[in-house]
């Protein structure tokens, strides 16, 4: 039997239930990068019951920002989040899809005028989650977006 062992944490954020593969992308999201000083770990592809596959990140010293809890919920809307104090779980909660978001994703239309570098347009859209993925529709256009991800600023 092969056991995964990741040390505690003292203070910090773990997001579990994330989507096999998307591991780096919520390193991006939290402004982790080849360099950083926060200590973290990292689990992909390790096997899960419910997911079948899954990745874990955990941060020590960092506690998740409401913009990054909603960044993080359009790419794994199933994630957990434990917020650790003193080695103890302080508060586990699920993401929820935000229903709306602002400035958090970029428009794929280039005729559209969030894109538009002389409008002072912010980009928008609306977020719903359908047959288990989010989908993302802009508000000014109207193009939907499937492969959020891609379109995160």
């Amino acid at each position: 039997m092969n056991v995964l062992t990741i040390s505690k944490i003292r203070d910090g954020t773990v997001i579990d239930h994330i989507p096999a593969g998307k591991a780096l992308e919520v390193l991006k999201i939290l402004g982790i990068k080849s360099g950083s000083r926060e200590r973290v770990s990292m689990a992909m592809n390790v096997e899960s019951k419910k997911m079948g596959r899954k990745d874990i990140v955990k941060v020590e010293g960092k506690f998740i920002s409401d913009e990054e809890l909603n960044r993080i919920a359009l790419i794994a809307p199933k994630a957990t989040i434990n917020i650790v104090k003193d080695f103890e779980i302080s508060r586990k909660f699920r993401v929820s899809i935000p229903q709306r978001v602002e400035g958090i994703l970029r428009c794929p239309n280039q005729n559209c005028i969030s894109n538009d570098p002389k409008e002072p347009a912010t980009s928008e859209f609306r977020v719903e989650e359908l047959n288990g993925d989010v989908v993302a529709w802009c508000v000014f256009c109207g193009k939907k977006v499937y492969d959020v991800e891609k379109y995160l600023v």
